[in-house]
């Protein structure tokens, strides 16, 4: 079983290089998240016609998280029980589903902006909701997996010049710790192993040739419990898809499973 996650930055704008690479990569099932659209206007139709069935979190031109699979959708369940509002309403950052053997999250965590803003603080509200609500998965005999992106970089080798990030956001303290807490449910940190270079970067700003110098950062995560660590036979950032003309400024991370 191979399961990925891609924050795809508008599934719209991506979704032609989605199609293929869901494709050509023999994906079962794919967390996305960043997909920028509506409900009704999410291309549930284009991969119903690769064999795929769709559920999908979003509200509009920001946010959204959905989850793709042709091993069915079970028991899903829509945002993120317990999670916080952010200027009156849960943004739709989270949706969860039982895809054949393993139940799995897709998750947009807030992005945080400022350490003195408003939306640091929703942040790490939403990471003490999310750590609330994967307990009881966490904790369970079934393979449970919390995979997207987490807007932060676990340890300072997951920066690639931790110096320029210090006082900011994505790798606080605080973050950090929250982290931890989700892990401390059961969860481990599956690392993947980069494609290229020494380190498995799943991010690159389009800014400043930030890509081609391997100036990254890994902020898409997946924590699994210990029956879907067990069952990991591999796991790779796939980078040759952050290349070329219209890509996303993250790269899918893949797990594949033997269970």
């Amino acid at each position: 079983m191979r399961i990925a996650t891609w924050n795809v930055n508008s599934v719209t704008a991506r979704l032609p290089r989605v199609l293929a690479w869901l494709e050509s990569s023999g994906t079962d099932v794919l967390c996305l998240q960043e997909t920028k659209c509506t409900a009704e206007q999410f291309p549930e139709d284009e991969l119903r016609e690769l064999g795929y069935e769709s559920a999908v979190n979003a509200t509009g031109r920001w946010n959204g998280v959905a989850l793709i699979s042709r091993l069915g959708l079970d028991d899903v369940t829509t945002g993120l029980p317990g999670g916080p509002e952010y200027e009156g309403a849960q943004e739709p950052r989270a949706i969860s589903a039982t895809c054949g053997p393993v139940r799995v999250w897709s998750v947009y965590v807030p992005n945080g902006r400022e350490v003195d803003h408003a939306h640091y603080t929703y942040k790490l509200e939403w990471l003490a909701a999310l750590k609330a609500a994967a307990t009881a998965d966490a904790a369970g005999e079934r393979p449970f997996a919390v995979l997207g992106d987490f807007n932060v970089a676990p340890t300072d080798d997951d920066v690639w010049d931790p110096a320029l990030f210090e006082g900011a956001t994505h790798v606080t303290p605080a973050e950090r710790a929250a982290l931890a807490a989700l892990r401390e449910t059961g969860l481990s940190d599956v690392v993947p192993r980069p494609l290229k270079y020494d380190r498995p970067y799943t991010f690159w700003d389009y800014r400043q040739l930030r890509f081609p110098k391997n100036k990254g950062m890994r902020i898409d995560l997946v924590y699994g419990n210990s029956p879907f660590a067990a069952a990991v036979k591999d796991s790779y950032v796939d980078r040759e898809e952050r290349k070329g003309k219209g890509a996303s400024d993250h790269a899918p991370v893949v797990v594949d499973l033997d269970v």
